[in-house]
């Protein structure tokens, strides 16, 4: 029998050429955003241009169902989770339709992102101002429902200052567009809305006046005052900030402002956040392009993740971040200078630094903008949540109002993570340390909020400096407003949406801000048995719960994470949405299947256990891990696939294969290669790695005793020191080369080489294929035999990333009470961490050209790549690049299989591919994955991808 659900989504799909969802996975997907609450969806479209969205509007109107047009989900107020049918613009809608820089102004789908269109503006000398710490994800029609602001909204203004035309869809199915004025129209309905809107504007023109906070960043409440005459009756900015509760934005005309040539940043140190804030005043004299601060926490976080930018920071217990412009690097210099001058007058100030190198300044912007999520979860630290994160006053008297603020929470027993944001615009975040698991911690959850609402409006606020409303500051408006403005936002709302069907509950008619929260007294995540130990959050449900919904990992212009929702722009395929499955997995009744439903499965098959999630998430989410444990449990009720099997045993494969290189490597090609391919689920273009004639260790036992270079260390009499390199699987069993090359580096390096005794594999392709408990075996198995070596003080030295760096992370997290484990992840680098922390006069030998590098995945979300770039640099002839590529889109066994074999090409093309196709055939192309290699190989034809160690260890011809 059909169930409704599923006739209803057989029937839109019918009518339009988007993607259509109403299974379970889909509705959990966005059951939530950024925000507390928890709301599901009836369905989810993903319309691919207007006529969709009519059909889907029309299709909602049959079925009397609520309509929630949204972005990128990122919302902290609850915004953009309702029981509608949701509208998701961010995966088709995302043309930059035009750009017009003689207007200054650009024409946009409302799925674009906003980082793409300054990228495509920047061409043209302009960028789009306003610019949340979400810039790479959110979008447009996201903004202007909204109303979003960011760090340069202190010069350019608001999302709603940059908005000259929108393109929107009633509910009713009516499309007009809304611009500065309202021209007159022939069409009933568009002429009954305009004259609706104007008496709305005679019959509340001052009450407007006298209540709106006249603040730089009030974005509660509805645009009321845009329809004043003295603003212009401008419809579609009085449109903006309205959270998807008036109409379906189709497309939008925003202005761009020309971007200035020259930058600086002064960061000043303060005492306290509180005389920080206190500057505003003459600070916002010097008219800055923006004016930023955070407190101490912040850089603490950051430092307690080893996060180098702290390191920029001058003295002080509080900041604040200026950035000025200018025509000219003379005239920027000069402004920053008569600030920071002007500062040291301040006798809180504690210190000053002067940043005028591009760099630096990215560094620091990248601190700030972390502030969102590192504080969400502090491991030994309770919890902390939005809501009252978000509200501005005047800026003159931001540091009262903090003093306040803070005096208010303390007499609640609550506390801030950090306190960051737009001091120059009086609006500070701040999560605060609800408990939102008890009955009584939400009941203190209320009272707070209610209690802080009565602040901000003594001090003339606004409860949203740049959330929104949404479901958790809604409720309160009546106390900023007043009873007679709340009848005209019920006015306004009614002139659009007649039917209360656009975000209902949202703005107007709101529900209780205590209500649908996604934790909440009933919170009773399933006990999963697990390898890890995660009691630190809270069980594997709490390490869930640190994925707060902000959603870098949908950002799809640069880093790594997360590869493979860059690929498909699908939810599911992103760390967030992994997170979001596991949450309903162990909470909620939509996944039937618990821990072990097919859904997740689906959605672990494309995570490709990168690992930048670690490094990239400000939430530090590891989905590797998370995967590795799913996949055990899965796998206790489901039966393992024969390639699961295979590449998780690639170790003892290889190692059988020795027995007879040629035979095997024979099996694997022609008829037998296919059908192996067949039985494994192996794309047919991809080969199966060959077995090299003589693994590294049978070289390594027949040369005999290990002699470093006499130059390299000095007079023979003296010993060399010695090192343990670590034959993994790959470089022993399938390109020993690596392996040979890096011997003959570390001795030429001044180290006599020693390798463990017996058959050892780090584990990491059981981990990867979640056979934890193998994989646990393996791991006790090498640490039996280095920590003697470790014992003696010697490290060990790893060639393939995935392998070495397994000791640095997993090793000690499947083991953190065991010393030896501890000690060898304190003792394992990479070759070029090792030559440049033990060997730092050792330089690369005489290389002329160019070289492409390409870091592995592991290798830049925990080692770095910063040495190895600097060991190739020092080459003088060498012109060294590493394109910002992401993951290749082999990631180990991720890219074998048929089923992933296109969403593998996808990722590697998206710029590791295309950068070294492009490139001469003579440029070095320098890889360390074994898998990059090979993708490498196999995409780009006639070129041969080198190991660092091969390169280090290049020989010109004539050399004996």
């Amino acid at each position: 029998m059909v169930s409704p659900l599923t006739a209803m989504r057989d029937s839109l799909a019918r009518s339009i050429d988007g993607d259509v969802r109403f299974d379970a996975a889909a509705r959990a997907l966005y059951s939530t955003d950024a925000s507390n609450y928890r709301r599901v969806p009836i369905g989810v479209v993903t319309p691919r241009h207007a006529g969709d969205v009519a059909r889907a509007l029309a299709f909602a109107r049959d079925h009397a169902m609520p309509v929630l047009p949204r972005g990128g989900g990122t919302a902290l107020g609850g915004q953009t989770v309702n029981a509608a049918l949701v509208l998701d613009f961010s995966q088709y809608m995302n043309a930059i339709v035009a750009i017009d820089p003689a207007r200054r102004v650009a024409i946009v789908e409302p799925g674009v992102v906003q980082v793409q269109l300054n990228a495509a503006a920047a061409a043209h000398g302009l960028f789009f101002a306003p610019d949340p710490s979400t810039k790479d994800r959110c979008t447009l029609g996201g903004m202007i429902g909204n109303n979003s602001c960011g760090a340069h909204s202190a010069a350019h203004g608001k999302t709603v200052d940059n908005v000259e035309a929108l393109d929107v869809m009633l509910y009713d199915g009516t499309r007009l567009t809304l611009g500065a004025t309202a021209e007159a129209s022939a069409n009933p309905r568009i002429a009954a809305l305009h004259a609706r809107l104007r008496a709305i504007a005679d019959r509340y023109g001052d009450a407007i006046r006298a209540r709106y906070p006249k603040i730089p960043r009030r974005v509660s409440g509805y645009n009321l005052d845009e329809l004043l005459p003295e603003n212009g009756f401008n419809l579609a900015r009085a449109l903006v900030g309205a959270e998807g509760t008036l109409a379906t934005i189709l497309g939008a005309t925003v202005r761009l402002v020309p971007r200035p040539a020259h930058l600086g940043l002064i960061v000043l140190g303060f005492d306290d956040v509180y005389a920080a804030a206190d500057q505003m005043p003459w600070m916002l004299e010097q008219r800055p392009q923006a004016l930023e601060g955070f407190d101490h926490h912040l850089p603490d976080i950051a430092r307690a993740r080893g996060v180098a930018a702290v390191n920029l920071l001058p003295a002080g217990r509080a900041f604040l971040i200026v950035e000025v412009g200018g025509d000219s690097a003379d005239e920027v210099r000069s402004r920053a200078a008569a600030i920071a001058n002007r500062a040291r007058t301040v006798a809180a100030c504690s210190g000053g630094a002067v940043m005028l190198d591009p760099a630096d300044q990215l560094a620091v912007w990248r601190l700030r903008e972390s502030g969102l999520g590192a504080g969400a979860f502090v491991p030994g630290q309770p919890r902390t949540w939005p809501g009252a994160e978000d509200c501005a006053v005047p800026p003159a008297r931001l540091g009262d109002f903090l003093r306040r603020f803070v005096k208010l929470l303390d007499g609640y027993g609550l506390a801030a993570a950090t306190y960051y944001g737009h001091f120059g615009e009086g609006c500070v975040h701040c999560r605060i340390n609800f408990d939102l698991f008890s009955t009584a911690g939400i009941a203190q959850f209320r009272a707070a909020m209610i209690d802080i609402a009565d602040l901000v409006v003594e001090f003339g606020g606004s409860l949203s400096g740049e959330h929104g409303d949404g479901r958790a500051r809604s409720e309160l408006l009546p106390k900023m407003f007043g009873a007679e403005l709340i009848g005209a936002f019920h006015e306004f709302k009614r002139a659009f949406d007649p039917a209360h069907r656009m975000n209902p509950g949202v703005i107007v008619d709101p529900e209780p801000l205590d209500a649908n929260l996604r934790i909440g007294a009933s919170y009773r995540p399933a006990a999963i048995r697990t390898r890890f130990d995660f009691s630190a959050e809270g069980g594997l449900g709490g390490a869930a719960l640190k994925c707060v919904g902000i959603g870098k990992c949908r950002k799809t212009d640069a880093g790594v994470m997360c590869p493979s929702y860059m690929a498909t722009r699908e939810e599911t395929h992103s760390t967030r949405g992994r997170a979001r499955l596991i949450f309903e997995a162990l909470n909620g009744d939509l996944l039937k299947g618990g821990f072990a439903d097919d859904a997740l499965f689906s959605a672990m098959e494309l995570c490709l256990s990168c690992k930048a999630c670690k490094s990239e998430c400000p939430a530090s989410v590891d989905m590797a891990k998370y995967k590795a444990e799913f996949l055990a449990n899965y796998y206790e009720s489901h039966r393992r696939p024969l390639a699961a099997n295979f590449f998780a045993h690639i170790h003892q494969v290889a190692r059988l294969g020795t027995l007879a290189p040629r035979l095997a490597n024979a099996l694997t090609g022609g008829v037998g290669g296919t059908l192996i391919r067949n039985a494994l689920g192996v794309h047919p273009e991809r080969a199966l790695p060959r077995i090299a004639a003589m693994s590294f260790r049978t070289w390594f036992a027949r040369r005999g005793e290990s002699h470093p270079a006499d130059a390299a260390h000095g007079a023979s009499d003296i010993a060399p020191r010695e090192v343990v390199l670590f034959p993994d699987t790959f470089n022993n069993f399938f390109e020993p080369a690596v392996a040979i090359a890096a011997t003959e580096v570390l001795e030429r390096a001044g180290f006599r080489v020693l390798i463990p005794p017996g058959d050892l594999c780090c584990g990491r392709p059981l981990y990867d294929q979640g056979l934890l408990d193998r994989a646990r075996r393996r791991m006790l198995d090498v640490l039996a035999a280095l920590t003697p070596f470790v014992a003696r003080g010697l490290k060990v030295v790893g060639l393939e990333p995935s392998c070495i760096l397994t000791f640095r992370d997993e090793l000690p997290a499947l083991f953190p009470r065991l010393a030896s484990a501890q000690a060898l992840a304190g003792s394992a680098l990479m070759l070029d961490e090792f030559l440049a922390q033990h060997a730092p006069g050792f330089a690369a030998p005489a290389l002329s050209g160019r070289a492409i590098v390409h870091g592995h995945c592991h290798q830049k979300s925990i080692a770095g790549l910063d040495g190895e770039l600097a060991l190739l640099r020092s080459a003088s002839d060498l012109s060294v690049e590493a394109p910002d590529a992401g993951c290749c889109g082999m990631a180990g066994a991720f890219g074998y299989g048929a089923d992933r074999f296109a969403v593998s090409r996808k990722i590697g093309d998206r710029v590791l591919i295309p950068a070294i196709n492009q490139s001469a055939p003579e440029t070095l192309v320098i890889a360390d994955g074994f898998a990059c290699r090979a993708q490498i190989r196999q995409f780009c034809a006639g070129r041969r991808p080198l190991h660092l160690a091969e390169v280090l260890n290049y020989k010109p011809a004539s050399a004996p």
